[in-house]
């Protein structure tokens, strides 16, 4: 019987000024400062140089998936045309909109790519501000295109959890919902940022890189990577590879329990092509220092991590005579630790794994996972980070702590200190991994 890591959140708090925070881009992505970590802090160069610092042969692995224009307005009195964002000071009393937040979509329409290509129409999953003045049984918005006329509805179905089942639909059946968010949505800046989505915004609250949609906020440690960044690394044969992880709005939720265990982490879908597995195998069976493995973003790294394990949960169910579908495939907040006795070898876990996608028929892994990676976690596939600097209190923050140990408190002095932006705006860190 595992047990559960009775940490106290308080540990990890830190105070974060106004001024640290980064509330607009670097003028240039690869400009954003880059602090290095190696048992300790051991250079301060910029992303222009992050090259350096990353020995020859070592593999990048970056998170593809894009961002989605997943916060909509509806005017109360079921309004027509697109209207501008309303003012942060507008109050309550006067705001003519009602928001709807896309959190993810109703298993009715998983994974996500299914519900992105809808046509007609499409549930999710939303958050709702101003939920109680929605009186009438649909929102309805206008869209001019060229000549005609497109009607988009949206209609409450149930609630739960403070959450709201939301039906989309419209009335052309040549556009998809990816093409009806790109219409009518707004980017979804992170809570903290209180301000307008500008136009600014839409690029660089994107990386360069994105193109399996289903984010509601970005994989942030890949916004300082650009073209000269990836020519660099090219120069020096260092590999770069994608997986994807759509991430979810509970990314930004602070740990409101105590300890850790009391916590309920998010669950968010995965995607890795089997080919990507097959390099893993072979990257993995080769002796470090010689082709480290390293995660751009904690979404990256926790899809990669999130591979063996799910290898080793198949390993498991099997030697018990059980099976798992493809549509049964998760990984629990706490399987790790459950598992962790079991002491599998990555390459018996990956092999498990492609074994089963063979047995199966799939070319592409699409799963869940609830991975929660805290103080204490023994890192199974990854050898360094590449992140920014964390909120206070946060499961991101645990991330850290769990690479560097209580180091991580002089890690983010010296950036508070020596004038780094913070959070997702913000300048970054590459964090090697004890192994």
């Amino acid at each position: 019987m595992f047990i559960r890591p009775k940490i106290a959140i308080q540990d990890f708090d830190y105070l974060l000024p106004d001024e640290r925070i980064a509330y607009t881009p670097a003028p240039l992505r690869s400009d954003s400062k880059l602090l290095v970590w190696d048992k300790e802090i051991i250079a301060e160069s910029t992303y222009n140089q992050i090259s350096s610092f990353i020995p020859a042969n070592a593999t990048l692995l970056f998170n593809n998936s894009k961002v989605i224009a997943a916060r909509l307005l509806f005017e109360k009195n079921s309004g027509a045309q697109l209207q501008p964002l309303p003012d942060t000071e507008t109050t309550e009393t006067s705001n003519p909109f009602i928001e709807i937040f896309c959190l993810e979509p109703s298993e009715k329409f998983t994974p996500i790519i299914l519900a992105m290509q809808a046509t007609q129409k499409v549930e999710w999953i939303c958050l709702i501000g101003g939920a109680k003045k929605w009186k009438t049984e649909y929102l309805i918005k206008e869209i001019q295109q060229d000549d005609k006329i497109i009607i988009v509805k949206a209609k409450k179905i149930s609630q739960a959890d403070g959450k709201f089942l939301v039906e989309f639909s419209w009335d052309n059946i040549s556009l998809t919902f990816s093409e009806i968010l790109t219409m009518i949505g707004n980017i979804p800046l992170p809570p903290y940022i209180h301000r307008k989505a500008t136009a600014e915004d839409i690029d660089r609250y994107q990386t360069t890189y994105a193109i399996e949609e289903g984010s509601v906020a970005a994989p942030t440690a890949g916004l300082h990577f650009n073209e000269i960044v990836f020519e660099q690394l090219a120069s020096k044969n260092i590999d770069t590879g994608f997986v994807t992880l759509h991430v979810g709005a509970g990314t930004f939720m602070p740990v409101k329990a105590v300890t850790i265990d009391e916590h309920i982490m998010h669950a968010e879908f995965i995607e890795v092509q089997k080919s990507t597995i097959e390099s893993f195998l072979i990257l993995i069976n080769k002796p470090l220092p010689l082709d480290p493995i390293i995660a751009v973003g904690t979404t990256t790294l926790r899809t990669i991590e999130s591979l063996y394990w799910l290898g080793v949960k198949l390993m498991s169910l099997k030697k018990s005579g059980l099976s798992i579908s493809v549509a049964e495939l998760t990984l629990g907040q706490w399987d790790a630790l459950e598992f962790a006795p079991l002491s599998i070898s990555k390459q018996e876990a990956l092999t498990a794994l492609l074994n089963w996608m063979t047995t199966n028929g799939l070319d592409k892994l699409i799963a869940k996972t609830q991975l929660m990676i805290t103080p204490g976690y023994q890192f199974k596939m990854c050898n360094a980070l590449v992140t920014n600097f964390h909120q206070p209190k946060s499961t991101l923050l645990l991330i850290i702590a769990a690479i560097a140990g209580d180091k991580w408190k002089q890690v983010y002095s010296h950036a508070l200190s020596n004038e780094y932006r913070f959070l997702s705006y913000g300048d970054g860190c590459l964090f090697w991994i004890k192994q």
